[in-house]
C-alpha cells in the first residue's frame, strides 16, 4: 500500500467521524499520472447523486489529476468528475450517515492496493475557527513537552 496523494488539511478543517474506502473509475493515462504522484486532493470533495433508478452514486469532484505527459492531450480534463466504486449496502449506509445536517464527505488520501488506485474518504463535520485554534495550541504544547523531555 503506497500513498499517492494525501489531503493534509482534511484533519485540520474537519472533525473526521467515520472512514470509508472505494475504488475509482479512471482512464489508463489517469492511473499512470496518479501513480507518478501527479494528483492533488486539495479542494476535492465527494457528493452523492441519485440515478434515474433512484439509487445513489458517489462521485469525486474537483480532484486534480495532471495529464500524463505521454498520453494524447485532447481528451484529458484534469478536474473531471470521477465515479466511486461502492456496493449498494455501503452507499445506503453512507447516505443514512450523511443525512444529518452539517456532515460532508471529505477525501483524505489516494493509494494503491495490488495495482489498483483506491480513495479513502471520511464523513466529516466542519470545525469552527476556535476549534482549529485549540487544536493548534494543543499540538504546540505537546511538541514543547516532547522537546523538554528529550533535552
Amino acid at each position: 500500500m503506497k500513498d499517492l496523494a494525501v489531503n493534509k488539511k482534511a484533519g485540520f478543517d474537519f472533525e473526521l467521524l467515520e472512514a470509508f474506502s472505494a475504488g475509482l473509475v479512471l482512464t489508463g493515462s489517469e492511473v499512470k499520472s496518479i501513480k507518478m504522484g501527479q494528483a492533488s486532493l486539495k479542494g476535492a470533495f465527494v457528493v452523492l447523486k441519485q440515478t434515474t433508478k433512484g439509487l445513489p452514486e458517489a462521485w469525486l469532484l474537483n480532484c486534480l489529476v495532471t495529464p500524463y505527459k505521454f498520453a494524447r492531450r485532447e481528451d484529458q480534463d484534469p478536474t473531471r468528475s470521477r465515479k466511486l466504486l461502492l456496493n449498494r449496502r455501503e452507499l445506503l449506509r453512507i447516505v443514512n450517515k450523511t443525512e444529518e445536517k452539517g456532515l460532508t464527505l471529505v477525501p483524505t488520501k489516494l493509494y494503491t492496493v495490488k495495482g489498483k488506485v483506491k480513495l479513502d474518504f471520511s464523513i466529516g463535520r466542519g470545525k469552527k475557527k476556535y476549534d482549529k485554534r485549540a487544536d493548534t495550541k494543543k499540538k504546540d504544547v505537546e511538541r514543547e513537552l516532547r522537546r523538554r523531555m528529550k533535552g
